[in-house]
């Protein structure tokens, strides 16, 4: 059985769509069961449910509220109510496609080594992409992932986005739960729970694998294209890696640092080669992404900016 896990966070615009497209799926609905985790939802998200508990009255949902804030307590709380043995976890400000469960069970009934899979994700602008958009900052700030028509390993370094992705529930018997002190907590941008995560996974050479058919659609608001949501995310990119190395070692940290060196000097080269082309604001974003986040790596609050 499938367990599709849905926390959500004031995303009331939202949250109906989500759950309608994945009741909308090609798979018999006796496969699986929704798992909304309200966060302390303040907004309508409690009705948005109701009414979607009226129009699909034979799909199973199942709310839940997890009093802790942040994304993690409440990805946490997704595991612990799961009937089961897949967890599909699945953004609460998103839509899928229609051969999205099937994708995940045909893939875990045949893969039994499989300990984790993902698929795409396609941004969706409520306006339209800046013209400082890359790329690279298209992955940072959207969550944007494709690694072609093919399914197979996620390639070196990289790792299923933690809107689309989903685990046997019986990793989290071997590495534990979340980190709770990494992940989103109310409007704050630290994140990384997810690479943590992998991390372990990679630690005991569980294997996971990118599914080209399994596709989830993120939905960008106008608020998260403006100079001061880029700040932050970038300044918080930079703040959870600080985090998350300091809680393993002082030596991973130190090792971190010296990482980041590495990185200014590709993100030097991008700049250039986007200057080369006369596209000095796809360039000059990557330079003050990269300020940022060595910034917050370093533990400094100052924010950079954006051109």
């Amino acid at each position: 059985m499938i367990s599709v896990i849905i926390c959500t966070y004031n995303r009331e615009k939202y949250i109906y769509n989500v759950l309608r497209t994945v009741a909308e799926n090609d798979f018999p609905r006796e496969g699986y069961e929704i798992v909304l985790v309200n966060n302390n939802c303040t907004d309508n998200t409690e009705a948005e449910c109701q009414r979607f508990k009226n129009d699909y009255p034979d799909v199973v949902l199942n709310c839940f509220h997890e009093p802790h804030q942040g994304l993690s307590h409440a990805r946490n709380c997704g595991i612990r109510e799961a009937k089961g043995d897949i967890l599909v976890y699945v953004d609460d400000d998103a839509v899928v496609n229609k051969a999205y469960l099937k994708t995940y069970a045909e893939f875990f009934d045949r893969n039994l080594e499989a300990a984790a899979a993902g698929g795409p994700i396609v941004p969706i602008y409520e306006t339209q992409e800046p013209e400082w958009m890359s790329h690279y900052t298209r992955m940072l700030l959207t969550g944007a992932l494709d690694f072609g028509p093919k399914e197979r390993e996620f390639p070196r370094n990289a790792f299923p986005g933690g809107g689309n992705v989903a685990y046997r529930k019986s990793v989290f018997d071997r590495i534990g739960l979340f980190n709770v002190e990494l992940g989103r907590k109310g409007d704050s941008l630290i994140g990384a729970e997810e690479k943590d995560l992998f991390d372990k996974m990679n630690s005991l050479g569980m294997k996971f694998y990118y599914l080209p058919n399994a596709i989830l659609y993120h939905i960008i608001p106008e608020r998260k294209l403006t100079e001061e949501y880029f700040n932050r995310l970038s300044l918080g990119i930079g703040q959870s890696e600080r985090y998350r190395t300091q809680s393993i070692s002082k030596s991973k940290y130190h090792k971190r640092i010296l990482q980041e060196a590495v990185k200014w000097g590709g993100t030097l080269i991008l700049w250039l080669g986007f200057a080369l082309k006369g596209q000095f604001k796809k360039g000059n974003k990557l330079i003050a992404f990269r300020r940022n986040a060595t910034r917050g790596l370093l533990g400094k609050k100052e924010l950079g900016n954006p051109a």
